[in-house]
């Protein structure tokens, strides 16, 4: 359906203007790549704490069969010392049988061979046992240490992205409780900035207020540089009716978040390839439309802040 009223947007534009068609195809384009970009980020992620997951479970199986092999390496050697004693037994019992019957001696001499027979197999299964939990051992604790790292390298990119929460968090502190928030979940940092501390009803212009706010924040990522930076525009469930250049929703929360990109941009110090703008008009709310607050919550921009992890990839196909 919104496939249907988008094709009939650009019809009724298309008959207004071919300077209008271009934008909005620039625009649709823009979004495709972007939102392709985006989902890459979120399996990549999603595929870094899988590859995680499954080194703990085979860091632990190998563990299991370490201590199933020392268990098996103790029993071999209690059957070792088993039949020593058995043989020890059977010699005693050969020097008292060898002044009575040479048909005894004869006989404990046979048993005397297969004892020593079995007990130089058990010793020989006992050495490939020992070598074999060896090279166990080693293969564990070379898997162990390079987990370690992993977890250590996640770790400092949790503590990494905490400190630029906390850093964020500092900066904007003056515009607490006007519609500004700023949290960490999954590993990312996400700034929430609602409409009304940035742009007018149905405008993508930012106001004096919302450019000090979007300055401050690019200061801190300025300082940043390993920091992938998505903004992300967000509508109510309102229709746009304003602009004729622009489709709808979705093109309004694209506008808004190239706007926010732009003055990012005015900070020389933040690398261009670090920025995304994407537009999601309504379809990603955050509180329901059914009320004027939760509208109000929805009409936003939020900016995700990512750790690049390429580092943690090199360890993943190092392992």
């Amino acid at each position: 359906m919104i496939k249907k009223l988008s094709l009939i947007a650009l019809s009724l534009v298309l008959t207004t203007s071919c300077v209008s068609k271009k934008i909005y195809t620039d625009l649709e384009d823009k979004y495709a790549t972007l939102k392709k970009e985006n989902r890459g980020l979120s399996d990549q992620f999603r595929e870094l704490s899988d590859a995680n997951q499954k080194l703990d479970n085979e860091y632990n199986t190998l563990r299991a069969s370490h201590e199933k092999a020392i268990k098996e390496r103790d029993q071999l050697r209690l059957d070792y010392d088993a039949t020593k004693t058995n043989l020890d037994n059977l010699k005693a019992s050969y020097d008292a049988l060898e002044k009575n019957s040479s048909a005894s001696i004869a006989k404990n001499s046979k048993k005397n061979r297969e004892l020593l027979a079995q007990l130089e197999a058990k010793e020989q299964a006992l050495a490939a046992e020992n070598a074999r939990l060896e090279k166990l051992k080693k293969e564990l604790e070379s898997r162990s240490q390079r987990v370690a790292e992993l977890e250590h390298v996640i770790a400092s990119k949790d503590a990494a992205m905490t400190k630029l929460k906390d850093a964020i968090s500092k900066a904007l502190t003056n515009f607490e409780g006007k519609g500004l928030t700023v949290e960490q979940r999954n590993g990312k940092v996400y700034v929430s900035m609602e409409n009304k501390l940035l742009f007018k009803s149905g405008s993508w212009a930012v106001g004096a207020q919302g450019k000090q706010a979007v300055k401050q924040l690019g200061e801190v990522l300025a300082d940043n540089p390993e920091i992938a930076i998505l903004i992300e525009g967000h509508t109510d469930d309102v229709p746009y009716k304003g602009n004729t250049q622009l489709s709808g929703n979705w093109d309004l929360s694209t506008k808004r978040a190239t706007a926010i990109v732009n003055i990012l941009r005015e900070n020389n110090t933040i690398n261009p390839e670090n920025l995304t703008a994407a537009g999601r008009g309504e379809f990603a709310p955050i509180a329901s439309n059914d009320t004027a607050e939760g509208k109000a919550k929805n009409r936003r921009i939020e900016v995700i802040l990512t750790p690049k992890l390429d580092e943690i990839s090199k360890l993943l196909n190092d392992i």
